[in-house]
């Protein structure tokens, strides 16, 4: 190796703390990186590897990045899961002898982003701990760039609730012991995320309880509703230890923890929140064509970041949801003050991430003047708020507080054009300071003097060519070419030499200089330190200011829903809790946005727990059967947002989940087939549905065989309709036809279909719910419109006639054998043989079948499994 200098050796001491970062380490106006960090940044960066001492026989690599543009740089890194520790001068070298102090200043990591530019405006970008402690989980999250900070903790066996609530939050990354995510298998989980892995020191209850009152300054956590709830609180101490380790600041902004219970919400999996497209589609994974983009009106940051927190955590207490509509109902009623609000919320800034810059010390005086501009539009909120007497729009007018005495301050201080830099001057008005108005007219008035200078040694001189100048390097000076210097007077003193002339000064403009440049570096020095006061001044009503944040945030997402529902005519539904859930004229809140103005063909829904349960829908693809269930369940969700929905009249009964069952592929990274990914979603589903959920179940069945597929959908409908069992509210679309026989046999079956129309070879989808069953799936007439050749689709259609002769007059024998009658008590099963039942029992363990096994149907299912066998 090359020789290593005072200054490596500086970086090797550094980089011994960070081992696994790549350190930033600042050299003048670059950021450079050494050895391994060299060879990894140039390659992920696609930047020059070049390297120190190249002659000897052991260079040093490096590569470097220019400081003021290495957000992009960042950017790249942070998104391949790199932490980047940065490292910054913390002396003047103009003032320093020798190797300039250096220190690591803060740790980025995927995690802990403030800067906006590498941050999605309407996203929360969250950090999350999560620690197994005393038979629970506990499970801790912070959005570092607005505040927030939320725990909360559930038993330990209920792995499926953390699964769900990892995949809401969809953290950036996750801060855990390597044995809990051993324990939990999350490997799968947590592919997409970056995860930290913490020594079991670091996850001590009675370190991170004492880190906590610590920082909020306070005796215990009663306030917060986390002091019993030990697990919990184990999360939240060590993700704010984790922060301070990494910030390396004081983290004023996190004011409070918000506890809260995973059943105060409806609890969506992640096949739910795929299969409804909340917040992305699933082919592409963008925003259009998602609920959120059909429902985000908001023109604030906060509010769009909010309101994509209500789609993920729908409520489900009656009074919250009634809170919202009510709010939302009076601002359908009053267009006039919606688009005064609007008009105002176009001057908002995003006020939780500039008080989050501030707090970690990285604001500009722009972000100082968006605030102000923030501060100053308050009243008018506040004054058209005056008129609504909904609870919730009281409540938050309560929140506003516009802090005059504040906002009089930055008015009177700040420049209306700040510059991006906080050390160059600029930011404040000369007439807020006595003593920076002097210096900054010192200044000005000897530059004016410069500008004259130039003309009376011209003058003097006879050099129409002279010129006074200036450079960081060399100062004021007299720029002379070589042609005029033999007119150089007497009292020139040379300072350097050029290649076409000469530069000099004299005594007057060295005099002058003094003053002009000292005048000038005071200024900078005293707007700094009056910049520095103006942001401590604003700390010091960071709780006012948040809580009118998160009060301008919830105003912008209730317009955003009123807004919404005055252009599409959504209604305000009713809500109950009888199990009832009716809609009229209902319409999918997307489908139609993708389609022509009044071109969406609206359906009825009735739904109860009574004679109602289970819907069993039948008729040919791409008629619309997915398009009609999703519709239910989204309208369904929508209610408990708060939102209106998408229909004539609604009547909608509060649920506890919705769960979706929509299509299948396999699982190659687990070794699982499209049948096994089938069996497990809806073995989840059956294990964890209540009879107050919502169903959506599509095609159970398709990925094996004819008889094993119809078989295991007969049961698992027999499970999920009977009261004693399930008795959930459940939408079953089908292709097996022989699953509307269920109607005649079971309480709360009803069959519907989707009405075709045939003229000849064609078929039109008429798009609406007919009550009965279809007539046939018209599975060939698809085929052909997908463009099979002819002579298949000919082929197949005598195929089909000749199966479908066998098959009447075989399954009509069969379904009226006595063995098949629905059982409607556990008493009246029929016997199997043990070893027989066993080995069935046996065989879908091994198929993960878990919902399954418990099925009182099961006896059904194996006989008339062996019934059609024969």
């Amino acid at each position: 190796m090359s020789k290593v200098t005072p200054m490596l050796q500086q970086y090797l001491e550094i980089k011994q703390a960070y081992t696994e970062c790549i350190l930033f380490f600042r050299l003048g106006d670059f950021y450079e990186m050494f050895f391994e960090d060299a060879v990894t940044a140039a390659k992920e960066l696609e930047i020059v590897l070049t390297a120190r001492d190249s002659s000897s026989a052991n260079p040093i690599p490096m590569c470097g990045i220019p400081y003021h543009a290495a957000a992009n740089y960042l950017a790249k890194l942070l998104n391949k899961g790199y932490k980047v520790a940065i490292c910054e001068q913390i002396e003047d070298p103009k003032a320093t002898k020798g190797i300039v102090k250096r220190e690591v200043v803060r740790v980025i990591t995927p995690g802990t982003i403030i800067e906006d530019q590498l941050l999605q405006d309407k996203t929360n970008n969250y950090l999350a701990a999560l620690v197994e402690h005393e038979h629970h989980w506990g499970l801790a999250y912070v959005d570092l760039s607005t505040g927030e900070f939320c725990t909360t903790q559930f038993p330990a066996k209920q792995t499926s609730l953390l699964i769900a609530e990892l995949t809401r939050i969809r953290p950036a990354e996750i801060y855990l012991r390597t044995e809990d995510a051993e324990s939990l298998n999350l490997k799968h989980q947590l592919s997409e995320l970056t995860v930290t892995h913490a020594e079991t020191s670091f996850f001590k209850y009675d370190k991170a309880y004492q880190c906590l009152i610590e920082h909020f300054q306070v005796q215990n956590l009663h306030g917060f509703g986390c002091e019993i709830l030990t697990a919990a609180t184990l999360a939240a101490g060590a993700v704010l230890a984790y922060l301070i380790e990494t910030q390396k600041n004081s983290l004023i902004h996190l004011r409070k923890i918000i506890t809260y219970e995973i059943g105060a919400f409806m609890a969506l999996d992640n096949a739910t929140r795929r299969n409804l497209e909340l917040t992305r589609t699933m082919r592409s994974g963008e925003v259009q064509g998602s609920l959120l983009w059909v429902l985000d009106q908001t023109i604030t940051s906060m509010g769009g970041r909010t309101l994509r927190a209500w789609i993920e955590q729908p409520l489900t207490s009656c009074h919250e949801i009634e809170a919202r509509q009510n709010a939302v109902s009076e601002l359908t009623q009053n267009m006039a003050a919606r688009e005064t609000f609007q008009e105002s919320f176009a001057q908002v800034y995003d006020l939780q991430r500039i008080l989050s810059k501030l707090a970690h010390n990285s604001a500009s005086a722009r972000d100082l003047l968006a605030l102000k501009k923030t501060l100053a539009v308050l009243p008018q909120f506040k004054t058209c708020l005056e008129q609504f007497t909904s609870a919730r729009l009281q409540i938050l007018n309560q929140a506003f507080d516009p802090l005059p005495e504040l906002t009089d301050l930055l008015e009177k201080a700040l420049r209306a054009e700040p510059p991006l830099t906080i050390k160059e001057g600029g930011m404040i008005k000369p007439e807020f300071h006595p003593e920076l108005e002097k210096l900054i007219t010192a200044s000005s008035q000897g530059k004016r003097w410069v500008t004259e200078l130039e003309q009376c040694e011209r003058e003097r001189t006879g050099i129409r060519s002279l010129k006074v100048g200036f450079n960081q390097v060399f100062g004021y000076y007299i720029e002379i070419s070589n042609a005029n210097r033999n007119l150089v007077p007497d009292d020139y003193i040379r300072k350097q030499t050029l290649a076409n002339g000469e530069r000099y000064i004299n005594q007057t403009l060295k005099e002058y200089e003094e003053q002009i440049l000292n005048a000038h570096e005071k200024s900078i020095t005293l707007e700094y330190q009056i910049f520095l006061e103006l942001r401590d001044a604003v700390l010091q009503q960071i709780d006012a200011l948040q809580n009118t944040a998160l009060a301008l945030a919830e105003l912008d997402a209730l317009i955003s829903f009123a807004e919404i529902a005055v252009r599409n005519r959504y209604v305000k539904p009713n809500l109950n809790e009888t199990g009832e859930l009716s809609i009229q004229a209902g319409r999918h809140p997307v489908v139609e946005k993708m389609l022509s103005t009044g071109s969406f063909i609206p359906n009825d829904t009735l739904l109860d727990q009574t004679e109602n349960r289970t819907q069993i829908i039948t008729g040919p693809n791409m008629a619309g059967k997915s398009t009609y269930m999703r519709q239910i369940a989204l309208i369904v969700l929508m209610a408990h947002l708060g939102s209106f929905v998408p229909a004539q009249a609604a009547e909608i009964s509060l649920v506890d989940r919705i769960f979706t069952r929509v299509g299948a592929s396999d699982d190659l990274a687990t070794g699982q087939s499209t049948f096994m990914v089938e069996m497990n979603e809806v073995a989840y589903i059956l294990n964890h549905a209540t009879r107050h959920s919502l169903l959506i179940l599509d095609e159970i069945g398709r990925g094996t065989s004819t008889f094993d597929g119809l078989s295991i959908a007969w049961a698992v409908v027999e499970f999920v309709n009977h009261q004693t069992k399930l008795g959930a509210k459940t939408l079953v679309a089908t292709h097996y036809h022989e699953l509307t026989e269920l109607e005649t046999r079971l309480a709360g079956v009803k069959n519907y279909h989707i009405a075709v129309r045939r003229a000849g070879e064609e078929i039109v989808f008429l798009r609406k719910i007919m009550p009965g069953c279809a007539a046939q799936s018209y599975g060939i007439e698809v085929a052909r419109l997908a463009g099979l050749p002819s002579e298949i689709t000919n082929r197949a259609k005598e195929i089909l006639q000749t199966l479908e002769q066998h098959e009447v007059a075989e399954f009509q024998e069969i379904i009226h054998d006595p063995k098949l009658n629905t059982i409607e008590t556990p008493g009246e099963q029929l016997s199997l043989f043990p070893s027989e039942k066993d080995l069935i029992i046996d065989e879908l363990k091994k198929m993960n079948l878990a919902i399954l096994t418990p099925l009182q149907a099961l006896n059904d299912l194996y006989e008339w499994q062996q019934r059609l066998l024969k």
